[in-house]
């Protein structure tokens, strides 16, 4: 079985992303990857664990309802996001991943990296990359 991957953050993009690797995982008859990447470390506490935990509850029901085959990884190893979807595509042999993208300054880009950028550039396999 096929398979596509979707970085998820509980934000517009990340809600737009989902929506379309819904319909993507439809039209491919594909299992959907659910990758909910965060860096951990000293900023990431225990109200940080309630929430994501509660955001992949909304997750799970939402998908559940929509009668395809999912999986949710939550991941908190302190990599990027981009390494993380990046290396669950390598490893599941996905045939597409779906980011969601906002809009960033220049100045932004330089500062903070861009996870989707490296994704684009780093994937083994097409993105599509959709705005809120």
């Amino acid at each position: 079985m096929s398979t596509v991957v979707v970085g998820y953050v509980a934000t517009a993009e990340g809600e737009a992303a989902l929506d379309r690797a819904v319909q993507e995982a439809r039209l491919r008859n594909a299992q959907l990857v659910v990758v909910s990447s965060h860096r951990g470390g000293n900023d990431f506490d225990g109200e940080d664990s309630i929430r994501v935990e509660a955001q992949t509850e909304k997750v799970r029901e939402r998908l559940q309802g929509e009668g395809l085959d999912f999986e949710i990884r939550t991941l908190v190893r302190g990599f990027e996001p981009a390494e993380d979807l990046i290396g669950i595509a390598e490893a599941g042999g996905a045939e597409l991943i779906v980011i969601g993208l906002r809009r960033r300054s220049p100045v932004g880009k330089l500062l903070l990296g861009s996870n989707a950028q490296r994704i684009l550039l780093d994937a083994p396999c097409p993105v599509l990359a959709v705005k809120a």
